[in-house]
């Protein structure tokens, strides 16, 4: 059984079309044991200000079947992905996240917290760009980052 979804939006300088194509494959003997759908996600990308085009194909596969998640679940769970790389893309250039030498114990959870506890703050108060809020913040070390939290 195949399905597919198209989703068109214009936002953030760009016009963008998606296309999701899904494919039940269970009893095709693949190599996945689990899998039970293939999915075809296709970009279209105009760029507004330039009128550059970009295309991209990524190819998914699931254990869920066609009812637990249609083509429009299975496009909106793969826009969700991108935020979370749109996240991780902040933590580690603003905080260079990746390059940490914490390690050990419960250090990295600790830290991970912490970053996410900052960004967050900055964002809650108006800060739409992370290093820019931190600078911010950093000219008064020992009394602006107490006060974007409420505490005197």
């Amino acid at each position: 059984m195949t399905a597919r979804r198209y989703d068109r939006d214009a936002g953030h300088g760009r016009r963008e079309t998606r296309s999701v194509r899904t494919l039940t494959v269970t009893g095709l003997g693949l190599s996945f044991p689990n899998v039970t759908q293939a999915a075809k996600i296709h970009r279209h990308r105009t760029d507004l200000k330039t009128g550059k085009i970009t295309r991209q194909t990524v190819y998914a596969i699931t254990d869920l079947t066609a009812r637990e998640a249609s083509p429009q679940a299975i496009g909106q769970l793969n826009r969700a992905q991108w935020g979370i790389e749109a996240v991780h893309h902040v933590e580690d250039t603003t905080f260079g996240e990746d390059a940490s030498k914490i390690r050990t114990g419960h250090g990295p959870e600790n830290m991970a917290t912490l970053r996410s506890f900052a960004i967050s703050t900055l964002r809650a108060t108006g800060h739409h760009s992370i290093a820019a809020g931190l600078r911010e913040v950093s000219y008064t070390p020992f009394t602006r980052p107490l006060d974007l939290i409420g505490l005197p």
